[in-house]
């Protein structure tokens, strides 16, 4: 019985994770209309569009190769994989073990990767610019990404997440300058590879600013679907990241009940309620910067994450 309750307790965190993923992309996109004095979108309004997508038939070019029409499905599942895997709101669930911030950087890398390639197969101008611009900002956001990871790492002996989590949690981690440089690095890159501004605008289709846009002007109908809920995942992996590291506070443990598992499902939706808010607050209080700028940009990024690497080393060593 208890093999059959933590399956159902990791089944429900995948379908919970998929499920929540559109309602945060909603939620930034009413925060950001308000602040700009607008009414906006309803929070449903995302799920309407995913749903008037899957109706519509794919539209395919005559010279796209069958890597453009599984791409939309592998982008999909690569990011449902690695968000599945983030400690939402439990730890040590049944596939735990498998929930390591390398693989995630892995599958993430992978997804990027193919949307790259499907971005070049169809051969407009529009897709190769975006997925040149797509691989350069990844060059540099990755190895900012692997630098916070190796902090981690040094912090709590693993880059198993429930292990992170369970020892950012105890007192004895305290507050570290590094981790407050780990933090902002993370923060930078996940602005990055969700291509929210200042690094890239999801709501533009200019073609002298759009990087992920122009990678998927091809595609349309279910594909499309499939694109945009990975993206929505993608942003909900990161928030998630975030709170599950830096804010571990109220996840339920192994063998927990079911009162347990609902006030840390409670205080999941709170972390992601107010990231998403602090993210339209901070999109809003920002303009775009200039493609030539994210080289800069990720590249403090990066400087961070490495600092944040040195101070454990120096600290260690004394």
């Amino acid at each position: 019985m208890a093999s059959l309750a933590d399956l159902a307790v990791q089944g429900g965190q995948m379908a919970l994770v998929l499920a929540a993923a559109p309602l945060v992309t909603g939620l930034v996109r009413k925060v950001k209309a308000r602040l700009m004095r607008r009414r906006g979108p309803p929070l449903l309004q995302v799920y309407r569009d995913l749903a008037r997508l899957l109706r519509k038939e794919a539209v395919l070019a005559d010279n796209a190769s069958w890597l453009f029409r599984a791409v939309p499905y592998l982008v999909f599942a690569a990011t449902w994989v690695a968000a599945a895997l983030v400690p939402t709101f439990a730890t040590g669930l049944t596939f735990s073990w498998s929930a390591d911030l390398i693989a995630i950087v892995a599958l993430l890398g992978s997804a990027r990767f193919f949307l790259a390639l499907a971005g070049m197969d169809v051969g407009t101008s529009f897709g190769g610019i975006g997925s040149s611009r797509e691989v350069m900002i990844a060059t540099i956001a990755e190895p900012a990404f692997i630098m916070t990871v190796f902090t981690l790492a040094l912090v709590a002996g693993s880059t198993q997440l429930s292990t992170v989590a369970a020892e950012m949690a105890t007192g004895e981690v305290g507050l570290r300058v590094s981790l407050g440089l780990a933090l902002i690095a993370l923060v930078m890159v996940a602005v990055a590879e969700n291509g929210r501004v200042p690094v890239d605008n999801p709501a533009t289709h200019l073609e002298l600013t759009m990087v992920h846009e122009a990678m998927v002007l091809e595609y349309s109908g279910r594909h499309l679907a499939m694109i945009e809920l990975a993206a929505s995942l993608k942003l909900t992996l990161y928030l998630s990241l975030i709170a599950c590291v830096f804010v571990p506070w109220g996840l339920a443990g192994p063998g927990d009940g079911i009162a347990a598992h609902g006030v840390a499902l409670a205080a999941w939706a709170g972390k992601l309620t107010v990231a998403a808010v602090l993210l339209g607050l901070f999109e809003t209080s920002v303009a775009k910067m200039r493609v030539f700028r994210v080289p800069d940009f990720l590249g403090a990024a990066l400087m961070l994450g490495l600092l944040a690497t040195l101070l454990l080393f120096v600290s260690r060593s004394l």
